[in-house]
């Protein structure tokens, strides 16, 4: 029996398929991000520029009030932080009408979940790198400012030392001197990190990986809290010039990722390839923003 005509065809729900697709990717994106959750974001979506000018103030100070006398006023000359929206990254592949043609479903999940995963390790890489600079590094991946993971104390020249207990509380001192607030802050570790702490005692406490059904569950990546602080596995973490890898232990105020344009998805259908052309791309820029907020250890990968 005939259905008439009007059926819903490939054709005609063209425009819903980059919708699918662009909901796909954008959610393996978010998925997959783990410090850019963790620092200060600020959108510059939809707005001209290539640079974004953020205040940086000092902090002031609480006076005593004399009797009779004036309040004591905090004076401070601002500076400025210049975050440049040079970061233009994307995800592209040809897909051609034989591969559509012939290929399962699971073909397109595949590349959307592949397209979210690149850009999200992308971005969270670049805010990790920020760490190069950290405790007045030179921004190498030297790690000039870093301390070994054995002790939190022996700068780092090229021997690193598995993460140690002492070397967390070390780190957290290093913050609390430097009136680092302590809401806010994260531990990201690399997963040979996370296998170290896996076989000390008091890590695997309940102090330490949290109950089940916590929150711990929800955010990406967090595997426990140590001292107050949440950690983080990431396979993004950074490594030294000598292969060594890095642990970051910071606050979220350390550094900025501004976001100019989120993932954006489009396809177009080539026809001296006879295929359809997809491609993901985001444009951001990221930078340090609080010198002593953040505190890089160097362990063995």
């Amino acid at each position: 029996m005939a259905l008439g005509s009007g059926h819903q065809t490939i054709t005609t729900a063209a425009k819903f398929i980059p919708e699918v697709w662009s909901d796909e990717v954008v959610a393996t994106y978010k998925k997959q991000l783990v410090a850019a959750n963790l620092i200060k974001k600020m959108s510059f979506k939809g707005k001209k520029g290539d640079a974004v000018h953020i205040p940086k103030p000092g902090r002031g100070s609480a006076n005593a009030k004399a009797a009779n006398a004036q309040v004591t006023l905090n004076t401070d000359t601002a500076t400025e932080v210049i975050v440049n929206i040079d970061q233009h990254w994307e995800f592209s592949i040809m897909i051609e009408d034989i591969v559509a043609a012939q290929s399962l479903a699971s073909m397109r999940q595949f590349y959307t979940d592949d397209a979210g995963y690149a850009l999200a390790r992308k971005v969270d890489s670049l805010i990790l790198e920020l760490g190069r600079g950290v405790n007045g590094g030179d921004g190498t991946a030297a790690y000039t400012g870093a301390y070994s993971g054995a002790d939190g104390t022996t700068a780092y020249t090229g021997t690193a030392g598995a993460l140690t207990d002492a070397a967390i509380r070390r780190s957290i001192q290093r913050l609390d001197d430097s009136d680092v607030p302590m809401d806010g802050r994260f531990l990201i570790v690399p997963p040979s990190t996370r296998n170290t702490l896996m076989g000390i005692q008091r890590f695997t406490e309940q102090a330490f990986v949290g109950e089940a059904g916590s929150s711990n569950t929800i955010r990406s990546g967090e595997v426990g809290n140590v001292y107050g602080v949440p950690v983080f596995v990431s396979s993004n973490a950074d490594a030294a010039t000598d292969g060594d890898r890095i642990c970051l232990l910071g606050h979220k105020d350390f550094a900025v990722l501004v976001e100019q344009m989120g993932v954006r998805t489009q396809t177009q259908y080539k026809q001296e390839y006879l295929g359809d052309l997809f491609t993901a791309d985001t444009l951001f820029g990221v930078k340090e923003l609080r010198d002593g907020s953040a505190i890089a250890l160097a362990v063995p990968a």
